[in-house]
């Protein structure tokens, strides 16, 4: 599958009613070895903003729950682990907000004013998905050199 299919699978999850985290995180479960259900059930209580808190946003937060897929320390000691995760986490958010205008679900809704004072477009949500999925779908091609999203993680052999 490639990224655009990717995209268009996670706006498709969203126009069925799933919350903008579930969309993302499900769009890319295959790569993990996980069922659509558990990526639905993973993502849950990410949208809205983190639980209709508007907060940051669900689409930005399925992408940090796949960043966590994709390389979170699974070992405490795991010092350097962690800090490329966190890393990683940044420049997935970096990237969101340049693209976006904003990382905060309150500010991409119009509910209050971004820092910058600039008004963003009201209910953007299929766009941050879709913007959303098309970021982590770079990241993914990039980090695991591959053309296009095709073979699950699993299948493919990293350094």
């Amino acid at each position: 599958m490639n990224k655009e299919e990717r995209v268009s699978r996670a706006v498709g999850y969203f126009r069925q009613g799933y919350n903008c985290a579930q969309a993302v995180c499900a769009a890319f479960a295959d790569l993990y070895g996980l069922s659509e259900e558990q990526a639905m059930r993973i993502a849950a209580s990410f949208g809205g903003g983190i639980g209709r808190m508007h907060e940051t946003c669900g689409a930005a937060c399925g992408m940090f729950i796949l960043a966590g897929l994709d390389c979170g320390a699974t070992r405490a000691e795991d010092r350097e682990g962690k800090m490329h995760n966190y890393e990683v986490v940044q420049q997935l958010a970096a990237e969101f907000r340049r693209r976006n205008g904003s990382l905060v679900c309150a500010e991409l809704l119009g509910m209050r004013p971004p820092v910058d004072g600039v008004p963003l477009k009201k209910r953007p949500c299929a766009d941050t998905v879709a913007e959303g999925a098309r970021i982590f779908a770079e990241y993914f091609e990039e980090v695991h050199e591959i053309p296009s999203l095709h073979k699950p993680l699993q299948d493919i052999e990293l350094a």
